[in-house]
């Protein structure tokens, strides 16, 4: 991510502009006055006021949740415990980790504007994740050595000598579809649905204390500044220097971002997610809240589009592979399915909807289980459900799907 590094510097010189956004982040069309630093640094007395420690801990736990999903050592209790830790336990190799009283699991749709009034969607989301371990230690720990076929987990390994891997009977790699459903139902529904939204940055006193600098207890930030970098903890908080991120510093968000800015027909998202991000804390500072939600539905509306130009990008690879790489197509499929389970965590700006409904989603996870599942996919259904998902933003399957 050389160029993503090489541009701060630059672009955060300049004037910027508060924004109304179309689907993918819209044109700069209203001028302001707040000028953001050229660095992810906001400091109150000489000390920073930054502060996101939750969010990395988790972060670090999903990684390790994921790399226990294919230890074969590990028992559903021991994966069910590390999904829901609680304080103490010795779930992780880090002993930080288990001294933490976070979890991952109590994050997993739960936030403010999608789930606080809807925990009936909340459980059964909890529950798809519960599903994801349970399935895996019995159905497919069980079959590690056996050949996968057509209605029978195990092992499958991609042409050449490549990598081995594990599936359930209809070829899905329960390791990727978690880690990739994780990116929704936790970063992405943390970022764009809760830490972003207004009624958690202007919950209760939240105004009245950040315009008078009102400290949050003994903490050297406001309880809004708070917020906002806990947003940015969730993209960001597994940086070597969060202030300067290179990107690539977890398997999840911060992964794909990277992924999609490397892609000629979306280069310079990266960019304009982070600064989004400066610009809106620096609008906190500056007590300009109308700057702050615009650079909110920028980053809602550029990391929906993540989410689905990798799920679009995942279904082509798999259907390029299919009949010549099937352990290849079956991998790039797995991964494809999280990130359209994930798009049920998307924000269209200016509204308080998804790009695609949970039923929508539903509907093509079932299309991509259907029969024996990856075994039975046609390219012909693969096309349909990328045409489904880019039908929803500014661009296309061909441009995704590259």
């Amino acid at each position: 991510m050389k160029k993503f590094v090489l541009g701060l510097a630059t672009l955060a010189t300049l004037g910027f502009t508060s924004c109304n956004s179309d689907d993918d982040g819209g044109t700069p069309v209203v001028t302001n006055n707040v000028t953001a630093p050229d660095t992810y640094v906001f400091e109150r007395d000489a000390a920073s006021t930054v502060s996101f420690g939750g969010q990395t801990t988790r972060i670090q736990m999903a990684q390790e949740i994921v790399s226990g999903l294919v230890n074969t050592a590990n028992t559903e209790l021991t994966l069910d415990n590390m999904f829901a830790h609680v304080e103490n336990a010795n779930d992780f190799s880090d002993a930080a980790l288990n001294a933490s009283d976070k979890s991952v699991r109590s994050k997993v749709a739960a936030s403010t504007d999608y789930f606080a009034a809807n925990t009936t969607d909340a459980s059964v989301i909890k529950s798809t994740f519960d599903l994801y371990i349970q399935d895996q230690v019995n159905n497919v720990f069980p079959n590690w050595a056996t050949t996968a076929t057509s209605g029978v987990a195990g092992q499958i390994q991609q042409a050449g000598g490549g990598s081995t891997r594990y599936v359930n009977a209809k070829g899905l790699e329960y390791n990727q579809a978690f880690a990739k459903s994780l990116i929704g139902a936790l970063m992405v529904d943390q970022i764009l649905n809760n830490y972003l939204s207004t009624a958690v940055l202007d919950a209760g006193d939240n105004v009245a204390n950040n315009n008078a600098d009102v400290l949050d207890g003994t903490n050297n930030y406001t309880t809004m500044e708070h917020k906002w970098d806990e947003a940015f903890g969730y993209l960001y908080g597994n940086e070597d220097n969060p202030a300067v991120p290179v990107l690539e510093a977890d398997k999840f968000l911060s992964e794909y971002l990277a992924k999609v800015d490397g892609d000629d027909d979306f280069s310079g998202i990266a960019l304009d997610v982070f600064n989004a991000f400066k610009l809106g804390r620096a609008a906190i500072v500056a007590k300009d809240y109308d700057v702050r939600d615009a650079q909110a539905e920028i980053i809602r509306a550029k990391i929906s589009q993540v989410i689905a130009v990798r799920g679009i990008y995942y279904l082509q690879q798999g259907k390029a592979n299919l009949g010549t790489d099937m352990a290849s197509a079956f991998h790039a499929l797995s991964e494809a399915y999280g990130f359209v389970y994930s798009l049920q965590f998307t924000r269209k700006p200016g509204t308080t909807e998804p790009y695609l409904t949970k039923d929508e989603v539903l509907l093509l996870t079932d299309q991509l289980m259907t029969g024996n599942g990856f075994w039975d996919i046609t390219p012909a259904t693969l096309d349909t459900i990328s045409d489904t998902i880019s039908a929803e933003f500014s661009f296309t399957t061909a441009q995704a799907g590259s």
